[in-house]
């Protein structure tokens, strides 16, 4: 995961997640990389938009968008999963 924004530090934990928006990121067309926007679903951060490029999502911005996650963010590195 690279390029993580979640305007604001929400710091390190596991957070349920939605994702909201996804967006390919064209810069090499071997690498599945998208810009993901997720709102945090519970907690104190409840509500906060949390914005991140990932790679390795497997699936297509259309297929993205709606699907619930867990983000979980360590030392200030996040880390995505995308539920089935």
């Amino acid at each position: 995961m690279t390029g993580f924004d979640a305007g604001g530090d929400i710091g390190d934990g596991r957070y349920d997640v939605f994702v909201i928006d996804a967006v390919e990121v064209d810069t090499d067309p071997d690498v599945d990389r998208m810009q993901v926007s997720l709102t945090i679903l519970a907690g104190e951060q409840k509500g906060q938009v949390v914005e991140l490029t990932a790679q390795g999502l497997g699936r297509s911005e259309v297929d993205l968008i709606g699907m619930p996650g867990t983000l979980v963010v360590t030392d200030g590195a996040p880390s995505l999963t995308i539920d089935d």
